[in-house]
C-alpha cells in the first residue's frame, strides 16, 4: 500500500480542489492519504513568493478559475466572503483533533468545505462555534485548554515541510518524491503506477537544468 503525505492549508481553493479530486484520481489503487496541515504563508515567505493574492491580476485570474473547476468538477467552490484571510485558527482547530500532526479525511473535508461552499466569512464567530461543534467528536483532550499542542504540531509540520522541499500546497508526498497542484495528480497516478517515466533520467535531471536569470547561481 503506498503511503501518501498530502499537505494542505485551508486557505487554498486548489486544497479543496485537490481533496474533492484525489479519490477519482486515484481509483483502483491502493495507498493510504495522511493529511497533513501546513502554513502556507510561510512556506511562501520561505521563497520569497508573494502568492497569487500578492499579484492583482493573477489573483482576479486565480479566484475565477477555482471557481470555475469547482463548477467543473461537481464539487462546489464559492469564493469566501474575504481572500485571502489569516488560516490559523482553522489550522490549529483541524490540530486540535490530532495526536501527531496529520488529520483525517472528515476533518479535513469539515474544515475545507466551511471555507469553500456557501461564501461565507470564515471566521466569523458563529461560523466557527459551529464548526468547533462539528468536530467535537474529533477533539483531542487540552486539559489547559491553551491549545499550545495544536500550536506545536502546526510549527512542526510546517518546518517539515519546508525541510522536505514543500513550497506551495496541495503538495503530495510519496517517499522522496514531491508532487505539487491539482494538475500534479495525474503525475502522482502514473508513478504509484510504477511508469516507466519515473526510472528514466527526467525526474533527476529536471533540478540540474541551469537558470538563464542574471545573478543566478550557476
Amino acid at each position: 500500500m503506498h503511503q501518501i503525505t498530502f499537505y494542505l492549508d485551508f486557505v487554498s481553493p486548489y486544497a479543496w480542489l485537490a481533496f474533492d479530486a484525489l479519490p477519482r484520481s486515484l481509483e483502483g489503487l491502493s495507498y493510504e492519504v495522511n493529511y497533513r496541515p501546513v502554513l502556507l504563508g510561510a512556506l511562501l515567505q520561505q521563497h520569497g513568493n508573494p502568492g497569487p493574492a500578492g499579484v492583482p491580476p493573477k489573483r482576479d485570474w486565480t479566484y475565477r478559475h477555482a471557481s470555475w473547476l469547482g463548477h467543473a468538477q461537481g464539487c462546489g467552490l464559492d469564493m469566501p466572503a474575504r481572500h485571502p484571510f489569516n488560516p490559523l485558527p482553522l489550522l490549529r482547530l483541524a490540530l486540535a483533533c490530532s495526536d501527531d500532526g496529520h488529520i483525517n479525511r472528515f476533518v479535513a473535508g469539515t474544515v475545507l468545505r466551511h471555507v469553500w461552499l456557501g461564501g461565507g466569512d470564515p471566521l466569523e464567530p458563529a461560523r466557527l462555534a459551529a464548526l468547533q461543534e462539528a468536530l467535537q467528536a474529533q477533539l483531542r483532550p487540552d486539559p489547559e485548554g491553551s491549545g499550545a499542542r495544536a500550536k506545536a504540531l502546526l510549527r512542526s509540520n510546517t518546518d517539515e515541510a519546508i525541510a522536505r522541499g514543500v513550497f506551495g500546497v496541495p503538495s503530495y508526498a510519496v517517499g522522496d518524491r514531491l508532487f505539487w497542484g491539482l494538475d500534479g495528480l495525474p503525475m502522482l497516478r502514473a508513478s504509484l503506477q510504477g511508469d516507466a517515466w519515473f526510472d528514466g533520467p527526467a525526474w533527476d535531471a529536471a533540478p540540474r537544468v541551469p537558470s538563464g536569470l542574471p545573478g543566478a547561481a550557476p
